[in-house]
């Protein structure tokens, strides 16, 4: 399946020359796609110093503003192994049996109050001039409380493909990876595990990727992966290539889980479980929902 929206569009992995040991990791927008990719970087080089930084270890293939043949050129000059965001469901993705895909999943709500704060950081004149489109108009009505949003977020009702940070889109990218969660190269993270136990979970996603690293090594690289170190280190890690942040440090901006659910009264809760089980299966939602 393909998926487009204005600045992404996943016919960009057509013909994608994969190595054996490559790792795809496919998340929705502010589910834990930088975490994943700092892990997966520490976990490839052994080691807190990386070689450059982390959006050019690990570009967006699907990204309309970065040429697509610069992004193959650069991955084709990596001596290392490869690991390359995505924010494409499993659906619209080339399975290759020589890559492994980690899908990381996070609590829809969290995941809504996060996006909403990234917006409020992105220099929309600088994408619209990286895209080649008109500068945008300014909005016709004041924006919404962050409360407000997150309840119209839960009852807007789009076909998924075409609004994959919608709440539909984020049951329909997370629902196909449950579905193939016992395949062979398919790993599934949920982003409240990485809170919670960081080192288990580097641990386990190590012994999936068959890396080996040395015991005297982790404490660092755990350290390393913590929200805190990450946030210290934004210039190098935050997902800003091309200039479109107003402020690297605001995109690590809490890190936690719970945000959501201590926005919406019992009523509204309710009210988002309820459209949660009409869009998902009712044992994804119990791990999703945790």
């Amino acid at each position: 399946m393909r998926y487009r929206s204005p600045d992404e569009d996943s016919a960009r992995w057509d013909g994608f020359p994969f190595r054996q040991g490559d790792i795809i990791i496919s998340t929705r927008s502010k589910s834990g796609t930088t975490w994943m990719q700092m892990i997966c970087a520490l976990l490839v080089f052994r080691s807190p110093e990386l070689p450059a930084p982390l959006p050019e270890l690990s570009p967006w293939l699907d990204w309309l503003i970065v040429p697509r043949d610069e992004v193959l050129a650069r991955l084709e000059a990596q001596p290392h192994r490869r690991f390359i965001k995505t924010h494409t469901p499993l659906d619209g993705l080339p399975l290759d049996p020589r890559a492994t895909y980690i899908v990381v999943a996070r609590h829809p709500l969290d995941m809504a109050v996060s996006l909403f704060h990234q917006g409020d950081n992105l220099d929309r004149q600088r994408m619209a001039e990286l895209l080649g489109k008109p500068d945008p108009s300014e909005p016709s009505e004041p924006p919404r409380s962050i409360h407000d949003s997150l309840v119209t977020w839960v009852d807007h009702d789009p076909a998924p493909a075409d609004a994959l940070d919608s709440l539909p889109g984020v049951m329909w990218h997370l629902t196909d990876a449950w579905h193939r969660r016992h395949e062979p190269g398919i790993v599934l993270v949920h982003y409240a595990d990485l809170v919670n136990d960081l080192n288990g979970e580097m641990r386990r996603l190590a012994a999936r990727l068959a890396i080996d690293v040395p015991e005297k090594q982790w404490p660092s690289l755990v350290e390393a992966a913590s929200f805190t170190r990450m946030r210290a280190r934004a210039s190098q890690l935050a997902p800003d290539p091309a200039g479109i942040l107003k402020d690297r440090n605001a995109f690590f901006r809490r890190g936690g889980s719970g945000a959501g659910r201590e926005l919406l009264t019992d009523e509204e809760l309710a009210h988002y479980e309820k459209r949660a089980a009409e869009l998902a299966p009712s044992d994804l939602l119990a791990w999703l929902h945790r």
